[in-house]
């Protein structure tokens, strides 16, 4: 007891100091970020600060990527759509740096990552109504969705990120017992993304953060719908990189249509891909002539199942935040709405009264709960499906009520909208609607709402819903998909040590998580001797060439040795291996098999 004592008591000091350490914040710059140039200032009320967006059958500029505000038809700018021969060049450049930035140390991306957080957590209403501009979503929904998620990620990659990154040895198996195996992560080089317009902020922030911190250099293709944000969200990158003394031109954010990200394509180490199904297959295919790893998140159609002994009024809130979510335009919002028989009336009862309260407007001109539809046309596309549905005998429940409108711009909204009576037969519940929709169908069994689930060609995620946790595990591990949220919704996405991808057409491969990181990794597997002087490989002699007759029955022996189903059989074989070692003779007329 005597001896362990001093020792305990040292210990006790030492946590005690690092928790001390811990309370210490670590010391960050700040960074500066011009931004005058994009807040808004309602003084000004200039007569060019409309345009007029070419409709369906009209011609599109597409030399220049135009942006506006989706909620109010305001005009943005607009910024070049760049050739191929443009694309090669920043990919070029970006190549250059990462040859630099690959032997950069784990400390320095940390402060890379420090300083970004930092300008995020001090700058979160700038971020979110430049977001909320481009968009066209509230700054509430921007907070969940840009900020939180990106703080998040941040925060695993500092609290994880390099303990993910370094050799990680692996068993070596009993026939190289004398070996050591580990597997290696490398960057890949540079990584491509194209990535979507609903989340403008963590969509370009996500591949940046795990190309960055894994040793690669990033080129991102931001959507047309969201290019004005898209090239501010870059000048916080470019601030934070020189901040840390990161090569110039790690980082690349580029604009363009089609051409642009078929360009990006066939020039990086690897792709990313957030999008829709059509455009993923050819991004395959363009991928496929250079033969780069592909990752794709394609959307979903995701079940919220919500069983008969819940507690109602609470998932109700988190049902209508499931499918409200940035006006319903998120790739893992709810879609489809499975409520038990029991509890079927009485929820979307519920649900309406919620839905009715809800307004719906213009994010920043007033209090609004949603805001509107970022693509043009798209809520023809909503209305249609809406259509399709009643058509086949669905009814409309409830609906929310709009806000004060201007006249260019009432066609970029679309109300929440409560569909019963639904079933598969209707578009509404096989295709992706990407907007405010609650289609509720009923069920009566288990058997039966899993089967329902799994009828789609989308598989991306789910939510299941029971007062019985055990029950709704039951359920969600029988649903084919990538992502389960047991009694929540989208906290999966919030797990950032989860990756995070889909299925049949939501797509394959994963960002987020160990698997995300480690994607952006050439993973190569390592062997060594265990640096024991007298046991290294060599080649038995009775297979050492040339073959010897008794070649084949030493090898029976020795494979039963290492592999035999029970000690007595692996011990009778070492003993004919042993024998055979020792018999051996090379000089004798068993040396050789003639033939």
């Amino acid at each position: 007891m005597a001896i362990w004592w001093p020792l305990f008591v040292l210990g006790i000091a030492y946590a005690l100091c690092r928790f001390l350490l811990m309370l210490i914040p670590p010391s960050v710059p700040s960074i500066e970020v011009d931004a005058s140039d994009v807040v808004e200032d309602a003084s000004q009320n200039k007569e060019n600060s409309f345009i007029y967006i070419p409709r369906r059958g009209k011609t599109v500029q597409t030399d220049k990527v135009q942006c506006y505000e989706p909620a109010t038809m305001k005009y943005l700018g607009y910024f070049p759509a760049l050739t191929p021969e443009e694309v090669r060049e920043h990919v070029a450049q970006a190549r250059k740096a990462q040859k630099i930035w690959a032997k950069s140390s784990f400390k320095q991306r940390r402060q890379f990552l420090r300083i970004l957080l930092k300008y995020i957590i001090e700058h979160q209403d700038l971020i979110c109504e430049i977001s909320s501009r481009d968009t066209g979503k509230t700054m509430v929904d921007a907070s969940l969705g840009e900020i939180m998620t990106t703080c998040e990620k941040i925060t695993w990659l500092l609290d994880e990120g390099e303990k993910w990154l370094k050799p990680e040895y692996r068993s070596s198996g009993r026939s190289m017992l004398h070996k050591r195996a580990k597997v290696e992560f490398y960057p890949l080089g540079v990584i491509g993304a194209i990535v979507s317009w609903n989340y403008p902020f963590h969509n370009v922030f996500n591949p940046m953060l795990a190309a960055v911190f894994s040793g690669n250099a990033a080129v991102i293709k931001v959507s047309e719908h969201a290019s004005w944000s898209g090239c501010f969200y870059y000048r916080i990158i470019q601030a934070a990189l020189a901040a840390v003394g990161a090569p110039e031109n790690l980082v690349h954010i580029i604009t363009g249509f089609a051409e642009t990200g078929q360009a990006l394509v066939s020039s990086v180490d690897k792709i990313i891909f957030v999008g829709s199904p059509g455009v993923g297959k050819m991004i395959m295919q363009k991928a496929s002539e250079t033969l780069i790893p592909v990752t794709l998140e394609l959307g979903g159609k995701d079940a919220f199942i919500v069983c008969e002994d819940v507690d109602l009024p609470s998932v109700v809130q988190v049902a209508v935040r499931a499918a409200l979510q940035s006006s319903g335009q998120n790739c893992a919002g709810a879609e489809r709405f499975y409520v038990h028989r029991d509890i079927y009336l009485e929820f979307v009862a519920q649900i309406v009264k919620v839905i009715k309260s809800i307004s719906v407007g213009p994010p920043l001109s007033g209090r609004f709960d949603m805001g509107a539809i970022c693509m043009q046309e798209h809520s023809e596309k909503l209305q249609n499906l809406v259509n399709d549905a009643l058509d086949k005998g669905a009814e409309i429940a409830g609906r929310g009520s709009f806000g004060h409108l201007g006249e260019d711009a009432v066609d970029q909204f679309f109300p929440p909208t409560v569909l019963i009576n639904v079933d598969h037969t209707m578009k509404i519940m096989q295709e992706e609607a990407f907007g405010p929709i609650l289609p509720i169908m009923m069920f009566s069994t288990d058997e039966e709402v899993i089967e329902l689930a799994n009828d789609s060609k989308y598989g991306l995620g789910c939510a299941v819903f029971s007062g019985n946790q055990k029950r709704a595990i039951e359920i969600a591990s029988q649903l084919h998909c990538g992502v389960a949220a047991i009694n929540d919704f989208a906290s999966t996405y919030m797990c950032q040590s989860l990756p995070f991808g889909g299925v049949k057409h939501s797509g394959f491969g994963r960002f987020a998580g160990v698997e995300g990181l480690r994607a952006c990794c050439l993973v190569k597997s390592v062997v060594e001797d265990r640096f024991w002087p007298y046991i290294r490989t060599k080649i038995p002699k009775p297979i050492q060439y040339p073959v010897t007759e008794i070649g084949f029955e030493f090898q029976e022996s020795l494979v039963e040795t290492l592999y035999g189903l029970s000690v007595w059989d692996r011990l009778r074989a070492l003993v004919n291996v042993l024998k055979i070692v020792s018999e051996y003779n090379p000089t004798s007329n068993l040396t050789k098999k003639t033939r």
